[in-house]
């Protein structure tokens, strides 16, 4: 694929702002990203009281601009009617597409799940829905921080897919061959559902470490060297930053990837830097 063709899988992820601020801000991004007429939009999860409020409206509104919206929902924290709740709202608005993950529990929540792995998030989904929603599931091509080795994590992915996941959208990377090493093992393994990489533009280095070493995202270290150079430069940052995700999100494209998910961070500017220098732009 050429950089200046458009690849349909292109898609933004937003999280739920706190504040009036917030939400006009987001609104503006979401403008500007819907310009370029993505495959969808996602927007992240908050189990249980006002933080699940705040994904309904940010659903919403997001929604409200033409675009495919998907929702995260997390089996972790809820119970099979508060799931069964949500998924008939949803059906009720018209979503058509998930994100299904286990999910992290919410500080001070009481460990009351009864689905305790996405596997069996998207079966249940399945069972109550059929097809309505097509559901994307979460992969790690550096493995999950929390799974025992790399193969039994691999098998995890396997059992997701197998449950009646469409997609899968990548944990961010800055290393390409640990994508295609994994797309190879999953197709090893029978799955043959598109596997869209997820990217994370760099636009801060301290809070992107303390990220990334959280999740089990390793910045390699000729990267993580680099960025610590720049200091208070965030400008050079930044630049450096877009020049080394879009040789990265090319050699993807170019490697065979169905398309690129930009984790935005409620930030239009560094995705479409990125994008730019694929040659992509609105239509």
């Amino acid at each position: 694929m050429s950089a200046s063709e458009h690849p349909s899988g292109i898609s933004f992820e937003f999280f739920p702002p706190n504040t009036e601020v917030g939400r006009e801000k987001l609104m503006g991004v979401r403008d500007r990203l819907a310009a370029l007429d993505p495959a969808f939009f996602s927007v992240t999860y908050g189990a249980g009281g006002s933080t699940r409020e705040r994904t309904f409206n940010t659903v919403q509104s997001v929604r409200s601009s033409g675009i495919c919206t998907a929702p995260h929902l997390s089996c972790v924290g809820s119970d099979r009617g508060e799931l069964r709740e949500i998924l008939g709202e949803y059906r009720e608005q018209g979503i058509k597409r998930l994100v299904a993950l286990r999910g992290d529990l919410p500080s001070g929540m009481g460990a009351r799940s009864e689905l305790r792995h996405a596997n069996e998030l998207v079966e249940f989904v399945r069972d109550e829905t059929g097809d309505h929603f097509e559901i994307a599931v979460a992969a790690y091509p550096e493995c999950h921080p929390q799974a025992d080795n790399y193969r039994m994590d691999l098998e995890n992915f396997a059992r997701k897919m197998n449950a009646g996941a469409d997609i899968a959208i990548t944990q961010y990377f800055f290393n390409a061959d640990a994508y295609f090493h994994f797309v190879e093992r999953a197709r090893d393994l029978g799955i043959q559902q598109p596997i869209i990489p997820g990217i994370m533009p760099i636009t801060n280095y301290t809070k992107l470490a303390r990220f990334s070493d959280s999740c089990g995202a390793e910045i390699p270290r000729w990267i993580r060297r680099q960025l610590e150079s720049y200091a208070d430069d965030s400008e050079s940052l930044q630049a450096f930053g877009t020049e080394v995700i879009s040789r990265m999100s090319q050699r993807l494209l170019d490697g065979g990837a169905p398309g690129l998910h930009f984790y935005t961070l409620n930030q239009a500017g560094p995705c479409l830097k990125v994008l730019e220098n694929l040659g992509i732009s609105s239509r």
